[in-house]
């Protein structure tokens, strides 16, 4: 299985210094990444703020063969007039594009973003390439209540757009470690589950968290 992801263009729309192509590109990658974990290949049109044409991008996607093509973009109208995410595919669009298109559009709902629907558009990165495509509006980038969404629940958004597509590939989703997620760099909340005297008391109570899928450690802290 093979993916190409479109990390959008330079700069996009822009709001109060707030530009489309830094959300989508940083979004785009992480959503890469969190794909490529679970053994899918991931292709990308843009991998640093630099411009890509329409022309390249669907290019790109045109020599090489892929599964799906997934373009993320944020939506912008009129400031704070708007909001909410859709998710488009091609006019008449296909089985597969359809069906990916309605995961991420109700994974992203979920996550509290107002439903604006699946659509249909006559889009360049839609109409000119091969593999059944999808693009992605991730709430308007002039509206405050979509970039606090965007900002606060950036890692579920990775996460929820990363099953969605791993569904539709009929792969499963598998967390990623404690370690894992402290080394690409998101934020962990750690729970304490106790403080004993006796370490075999200590090391019993982590063996219960561990059979209740919890993973557990003990660490030593000396008054």
């Amino acid at each position: 299985m093979i993916l190409a992801i479109d990390g959008g263009q330079d700069s996009g729309a822009v709001y109060k210094g707030r530009k489309e192509s830094n959300d989508v590109l940083s979004i785009g990658r992480a959503v890469a990444a969190e794909i490529r974990r679970h053994g899918v290949t991931v292709d990308e049109t843009r991998t640093t703020d630099a411009t890509v044409s329409l022309s390249e991008r669907s290019g790109f996607e045109n020599r090489n063969t892929y599964d799906y093509f997934i373009s993320f973009h944020r939506n912008a109208f009129k400031p704070e007039a708007a909001k909410g995410v859709e998710t488009y595919t091609y006019l008449n669009p296909g089985t597969k594009s359809k069906s990916l298109a309605q995961r991420i559009q109700t994974a992203l709902i979920a996550l509290g973003f107002t439903d604006r629907g699946v659509k249909e558009a006559n889009y360049h990165v839609l109409r000119e390439t091969k593999a059944p495509a999808v693009l992605i509006e991730i709430g308007f980038i002039d509206n405050s209540g979509d970039n606090a969404l965007f900002d606060s629940k950036r890692n579920e958004i990775i996460k929820a757009i990363a099953k969605a597509v791993l569904t539709q590939l009929g792969v499963d989703y598998i967390e990623a470690s404690a370690r894992a997620q402290a080394e690409s760099g998101q934020t962990l909340y750690r729970v304490m589950a106790g403080s004993y005297k006796v370490r075999e008391n200590a090391e019993k109570q982590v063996q219960k968290l561990k059979a209740a899928g919890v993973d557990a450690v003990i660490m030593i802290f000396n008054k």
